[in-house]
């Protein structure tokens, strides 16, 4: 913009720029175009009027102006789109607009969503930091907000589930696609417990995922199970009878019937049984035909003239079996405990004393895995058992509510320690888009060191994310 020019001649050249819009709105649109091409400008002076500038405009007209603004990063043509305008069009609608909702969105349930509709274009070819962001912004909104009808929580699983591609054929050598499966459904448990829908995501997992789990990566296993147990508890009846048998078989796995002196991963088992638990609490009979139970119902699933008591003496050896394993591991942990006290004690260096405290805190959760699984295996040894369909039991990996705290979860409450989650232990951002950090590092480390260019169906991207083709930059 006038070349060869000053710095102060382009800056009142910016700011007079909103003000042909006062008498000749028409010119609106433009003139946004024009100020999101200065936002690369290298000076600073510059770079602030032009945020003022286009403000000014958000201020004038802000359907129009925002219109005009997401243009610029929901463009997936080669020649179209700038990565480095972009970026600077994204930092600006982050770091300016967002913060800005509540004076520049009004009417609010008209602009809201409109915004709204502007982001589920942009989802199109996003990276995963971007996904994020824009799901934080899409749930601060008031039409989504705590008030918000059924209908419009649904609407935000249906946008996690579309990044999710559950329309998408499942391929176990696909390590991409599993792991922003499991990104995406945790994302999604806070809205399941508003009473969105899991069907979409449960029904999926039963389908592809649980049939090849054996195949998975073994460092994804352990978080796609801790999801599908904190989704358990909002499954409907008739969902839960159909994946029951899944679950039944990956606890025959998980927990053997004899002790065969290999070792045992409890954090499987505990994740099982908890799902378990809360999936036979929304269909009972449905356990009579897998475990050997005695539910009576009085609906012809109960299966009452059958026999399955080789059923029942199979799962309850196989519980009897854990519960031993489970004893002599609290016994050897609380052992392991009194010797890091110790050790503590001792120690000289920091490093050493970190080391022995991360120690201690592993071997905290391991005794509260081993104790969930004692609390839900006690119960299933009776004929007619009384399965836990609510949240007494609190799983190992989640923060001990306090007594003074509220006794059940909001959409902002319980969240997963960082030592809980398999994989990385910090999340390392690389070139291409999300160079920024997430502050949810059970995120972070799902979205670490993915690339999801050249497997579009959709659009002509280059690569950028879950969508684009060509380049492959994507949800780093």
């Amino acid at each position: 913009m006038l070349p060869g020019t000053s710095p102060e001649v382009r800056v009142q050249a910016i700011r007079g720029l909103p003000l042909f819009c006062k008498d000749t709105p028409e010119h609106l649109s433009k003139i946004v175009d024009i100020l999101v091409q200065l936002l690369t400008a290298e000076e600073n002076v510059e770079r602030d009027a032009v945020n003022k500038a286009l403000l000014s405009l958000l201020r004038q007209d802000v359907k129009a102006s925002l219109t005009a603004l997401f243009k610029h990063i929901e463009t997936v043509d080669e020649q179209m789109s700038d990565d480095n305008l972009r970026e600077r069009t994204l930092v600006f609608i982050k770091d300016k607009v967002f913060p800005l909702k509540a004076e520049l969105l009004k009417p609010p349930e008209q602009m809201e969503r409109h915004i709204t509709d502007l982001i589920k274009k942009s989802l199109q070819d996003v990276t995963g930091a971007e996904f994020k962001m824009f799901m934080d912004f899409l749930k601060s909104l008031s039409i989504f907000g705590d008030k918000a009808p059924a209908e419009r929580v649904q609407e935000l699983i249906e946008i996690i589930a579309g990044q999710a591609d559950l329309d998408a054929q499942f391929n176990v050598s696909d390590g991409d696609h599993i792991a922003r499966l499991i990104v995406c459904l945790f994302m999604a448990i806070p809205f399941f417990e508003r009473g969105a829908s899991n069907s979409k995501f449960l029904n999926y997992l039963n389908k592809h995922i649980f049939p090849v789990f054996d195949k998975l990566p073994e460092e994804r296993k352990v978080d796609l199970l801790k999801n599908l147990a904190e989704s358990a508890p909002y499954t409907t009846p008739q969902d839960s009878r159909q994946i029951l048998p899944s679950v039944v078989q990956l606890l025959k796995k998980y927990m053997p019937r004899r002790k065969a002196g290999e070792e045992m991963n409890f954090s499987y088992v505990e994740c099982l049984l908890y799902t378990f638990h809360h999936l036979a609490h929304k269909a009972p009979n449905a356990t009579n035909s897998l475990c050997g139970y005695k539910i009576v119902t009085g609906q012809p699933s109960d299966r009452l003239g059958e026999d399955f008591s080789e059923n029942y003496k199979e799962f309850t050896e196989r519980l009897n079996c854990f519960e031993e394993l489970a004893k002599a591991a609290i016994k050897k942990l609380t052992q392991g405990m009194a010797e890091h006290s110790k050790a503590l004690a001792a120690a000289k260096s920091d490093e050493e004393k970190e080391k022995l405290k991360a120690q201690k805190q592993n071997a905290t959760t391991g005794l509260r895995t081993c104790n969930n699984i004692l609390s839900m295996a006690q119960p299933l040894h009776a004929k007619t058992p009384s399965f836990i369909g609510d949240k007494k039991i609190n799983l190992s990996w989640k923060e001990v509510v306090k007594s003074t705290a509220p006794s059940t979860a909001s959409s902002t409450g319980v969240k997963r320690p960082a030592g809980a989650i398999n994989g990385s232990s910090s999340y390392a951002p690389k070139k291409g888009r999300g160079g920024g950090s997430m502050p949810n590092q059970f995120v972070d480390r799902g979205f670490q060191g993915l690339s999801y260019g050249g497997r579009s169906t959709r659009g002509r991207g280059r690569g950028r994310g879950f969508r684009g083709r060509g380049r492959g930059r994507g949800y780093h």
